[in-house]
Parts: structure tokens; sequence; C-alpha cells
């Protein structure tokens, strides 16, 4: 198991990620300890916030851990308000979500795959994802 340090450095959470690539398979399953080292208090970790700035997201599907390697959202539907918190971040912030997402990704062989998420997974993927575009709720 590789758990990494969570990084809180607002400045390299707001670095626009890159592609994930086949030599990053290592910081994907580092990412996937990292969460379930901290599956006491977090669903969902990006790459950059183990400090690499990859399109990489982990987030709990369940009791699951599911790695996504750059995931994007397709469609989405049912927009809503609502309030998040971050291990990157004190506190909660507003920020709205979708109900219900598609979403496009590769798994840790970098097979393509889709799927439908609805419910806390939908919003904590839609959270990571912002982190992969830099964006800080």
């Amino acid at each position: 198991m590789a758990a990494r340090k969570i990084i809180r450095d607002q400045m390299i959470l707001m670095r626009k990620s890159t592609d994930a690539k086949p030599d990053d398979k290592k910081i994907a399953e580092d990412l996937r300890d990292t969460l379930l080292a901290n599956k006491d208090k977090a669903i969902g970790l990006a790459a950059n916030m183990i400090g690499k700035s990859k399109k990489i997201i982990a987030v709990f599907i369940g009791p699951f851990p599911v790695v996504m390697l750059n995931p994007k959202i397709v469609k989405s539907e049912g927009k809503y308000l609502t309030e998040e918190g971050c291990l990157s971040l004190d506190g909660v912030r507003k920020t709205a979500r979708y109900e219900k997402i598609w979403v496009e990704y590769e798994d840790l062989s970098f097979t393509k795959r889709s799927a439908e998420y609805d419910g806390i997974a939908a919003e904590a993927i839609q959270h990571e994802i912002d982190h992969t575009k830099g964006k800080i709720i």
C-alpha cells in the first residue's frame, strides 16, 4: 500500500491536469491506496490531491474504490445546489451539481469504459473531475 500525503496547497490544486498515460499507472494505484487509507473521511480523491497533475480520480462506488483515468462527463441532468467539503480544504462550500451523470473513462488497464451514476457517487465524481480541471469548490 502506497498511501500519499493529501496536498492542501491551493496553488498546486488550481493547476489543470494533463491526460493520464500508461506510465501513470503507479499514480493511479497510489491514489486508490490513499483513498482507502482515508475511507473514514473521504469518498473520492483526484491525483492533484497527492501532488500529481494527472487526469486520474478514485471514488468509492458503494464499498469499492473505482479508479478512473481521463474521466469525462458526457451527459448530465437534474441540476441542484449543495454544499461540499474536501480533504484539501477547510469547511464546506456551496456548489452546483447534477443528480445523474454519464461518464466515459479508462480503467487501470486503459480499457475504455462508460457508466451512469447518480446520488453521492455522481456528486463525488463531479467534485473530483473539477479537481482535474484546477477548479476548487
